[in-house]
């Protein structure tokens, strides 16, 4: 199974190694690894280069023009996404691949790491049980941290649209419709409580959009811009 594994990152020299060593030390060797260079003004693509990796630039600021760089550029059949501050499981790519037959999409759970312990065990058993939720709605809740598409069916609908925010979970509702499109639990990546900026409640208002549906937050002028 050939799968390219794209990483989006903009001024990330300091947390970029810890996710390159995750998925470079995969269990299932990808097919490459390529680090799209997001208008840094640090190190992040000379960091990315002394790993051995492919160094994709874009010049065009946005994590959703960065994945769309990555997924245009990537040679692989099934183009795997995380993000430079998180941790991928040595299994992660293993896990996705297991599920990908017949599927178009597929996505995994994330844990926060730098957090309390409470909030620990709340990211590992919350986000899951609200996965599991919008799973089983049939409202697939892609991350862009945690995330496999079908290249081919992915450019069909068109890749990742030029939004803010969320062009991630409005893939997924793309992609649902060419196939299924699969949350494999077992795909576990760690990823930084940055996300939580804005508090829990923000975090969980933003997921609870996801569940509903909120036609304004995926297809509305500027398309949420929230994350």
């Amino acid at each position: 199974m050939r799968i390219s594994v794209v990483i989006p990152a903009r001024n990330e020299e300091a947390l970029l190694p810890q996710c390159l060593e995750a998925v470079l030390g995969q269990s299932l060797s990808p097919l490459e690894v390529i680090v799209v260079d997001n208008a840094s003004t640090d190190r992040t693509g000379e960091v990315a280069a002394a790993f051995g990796v492919r160094v994709v630039h874009c010049g065009k600021r946005g994590v959703a023009h960065a994945r769309q760089a990555g997924l245009l550029a990537a040679r692989g059949e099934w183009v795997a996404m995380t993000d430079a501050d998180s941790r991928p499981t040595p299994t992660w790519l293993q896990a996705l691949a297991r599920r990908a037959e017949g599927a178009v999409a597929l996505y995994g759970p994330l844990r926060f790491y730098g957090v309390s312990p409470w909030e620990a065990a709340l990211s590992e058993w919350g986000y899951r049980a609200f996965l599991n939720l919008v799973a089983l709605l049939g409202r697939p809740n892609l991350a862009g941290a945690n995330m496999m598409v079908r290249k081919e069916a992915a450019l069909k609908v068109g890749g990742f649209p030029e939004v803010e925010a969320r062009e991630d979970v409005l893939l997924g509702w793309r992609l649902k419709g060419l196939g299924p499109v699969r949350y494999v639990p077992e795909a576990r990546v760690l990823t930084s409580a940055r996300r939580l900026k804005g508090g829990w409640g923000r975090f969980l208002l933003r997921q609870a959009r996801n569940l509903l549906g909120d036609p304004r937050g995926y297809f509305g002028e500027g398309g949420g811009r929230e994350r």
